[in-house]
C-alpha cells in the first residue's frame, strides 16, 4: 500500500524548475548532478523522497533538449522526462514531468 501511495505522490507531480551551475564553456549538468538535483525537487515538491533517480548520462545545456529518466519509490518504477528551459550563463534551468502512474 505505502508503495501505490508514494508512486501516486510522485505521478502527481508534474512539473519544477531546476538548475546546476556548470563550469564549462558548453553547459552541461553531469548524470550524478543531475540525479541528485531531482531527487532533491521531487523530495521538496511531494514531500517523499525517491529511493533512486536514475538519467542515462550527461544533460547538453540546450533549450529544449529531453532525457528520459526513471524514479524508484517503495518497489515502484515511474519514468520521468526532463526537459532544459532555458540556459543562463553556466546555469542549465529545466523542468522535471514524472508521468501518470
Amino acid at each position: 500500500m505505502k508503495a501505490i501511495v508514494l508512486a501516486g505522490l510522485f505521478a502527481a507531480f508534474f512539473a519544477a524548475g531546476c538548475s546546476v551551475e556548470i563550469g564549462s564553456t558548453t553547459p552541461e549538468v553531469k548524470e550524478s548532478e543531475l540525479e541528485k538535483s531531482v531527487k532533491q525537487t521531487l523530495t521538496e515538491q511531494v514531500g517523499q523522497t525517491p529511493d533512486a533517480i536514475d538519467c542515462p548520462g550527461d544533460l547538453a545545456g540546450k533549450v529544449g533538449t529531453t532525457m528520459r529518466c526513471t524514479l524508484a519509490a517503495g518497489g515502484d518504477t515511474l519514468d520521468l522526462t526532463v526537459t532544459v528551459t532555458s540556459v543562463e550563463g553556466d546555469t542549465v534551468n529545466y523542468d522535471v514531468a514524472v508521468d501518470p502512474a
